[in-house]
C-alpha cells in the first residue's frame, strides 16, 4: 500500500481504523486481535488496516507515528482519533460509539 492509496481509502470509506505496529512490539501484538474483535464487532463499517510501522516508513511519517501501537481512526477523510502507546479499548469504544451511529445512520 502506498500513501497515496491508503489516502484515497481514507477519502472513499465511511472510516478507517489505522493501527501502526512494530515487529518487536509486543504490546501491539497482544493489542492487535483486541482492537480487531471490537471493531468488527461494534464498528464493523470502519476498514480496518493494520501496518507495520518500518514496513511503511513513509505513511508512519506523514502520519506522525512517534510509538508504537498508534491508532488513528478517520471519519469522513478527517482524523477522529489519535492514540499512542497506551490505549484503553474501553474509552475508543465510548469515544467512537455516537459520532460512528451518526456516520452510518
Amino acid at each position: 500500500m502506498t500513501l497515496n492509496e491508503l489516502q484515497q481509502t481514507i477519502k472513499d470509506e465511511v472510516g478507517v481504523l489505522l493501527y501502526f505496529s512494530g515487529e518487536h512490539c509486543s504490546v501491539c501484538h497482544a493489542l492487535r486481535p483486541k482492537f480487531k474483535e471490537l471493531f468488527t464487532k461494534e464498528f464493523p463499517q470502519l476498514k480496518q488496516i493494520f501496518l507495520d510501522a518500518q514496513e511503511y516508513a513513509e505513511i508512519s511519517a506523514h502520519y506522525q507515528v512517534l510509538s508504537l501501537p498508534t491508532i488513528l481512526v478517520f471519519m469522513d477523510g478527517r482524523e477522529f482519533v489519535r492514540e499512542g502507546r497506551t490505549v484503553s479499548l474501553h474509552q475508543l469504544e465510548e469515544q467512537l460509539k455516537r459520532p460512528y451511529k451518526m456516520m452510518i445512520s
